[in-house]
């Protein structure tokens, strides 16, 4: 299942209709910290798939609209992300309000998960060595003053 977090009742309403409306039965429960959680299927075709995710980034643009306009300035999390780990499995991660906005700016749904993804693997497996790699392999600079051909002379 794909999970979808809303704090507001109207919002969680609004995307479980756009769901019906697309033929799709949406389990709903209540959030252990605060919201609701909306579970829909999974393996959607892609069409599908592209609008849901639209509609939770208008959705998602609401709430931080409505919690800005209630003066919300409580340490909410606005945003959970599922992860997936190099070993495949699932980890939800909270984003703090003030990320959750940043990033709903730029990338989508997907390419937020796949962000978040790619931190926790390289969290789980730091990487050992330079921080910057030639992707062509290891090619070293000809030394100055070195020939290359046996026999010649500078």
């Amino acid at each position: 299942m794909n999970e979808y977090m809303l704090f507001d009742a109207s919002l969680r309403d609004r995307f479980v209709k756009f769901a019906a409306d697309l033929g799709l039965v949406s389990e709903i429960r209540p959030d252990q910290i605060e919201g609701f959680v909306i579970a829909l299927p999974d393996d959607l075709p892609d069409d599908i798939e592209e609008a849901i995710e639209g509609k939770y980034e208008e959705l998602m643009a609401d709430q931080v609209s409505l919690m800005e306009s209630e003066g919300d300035s409580s340490g909410r999390f606005l945003m959970r992300v599922t992860a997936t780990l190099a070993d495949g499995s699932p980890r939800i991660v909270q984003l703090p309000a003030v990320y959750a906005r940043r990033l709903f700016e730029h990338f989508s749904v997907e390419e937020i998960q796949e962000l978040v993804s790619a931190i926790a693997q390289s969290a789980m497996n730091p990487a050992e060595g330079p921080m910057c790699l030639k992707a062509s392999g290891s090619q070293t600079p000809p030394e100055t003053g070195a020939s290359s051909t046996p026999g010649d002379t500078q």
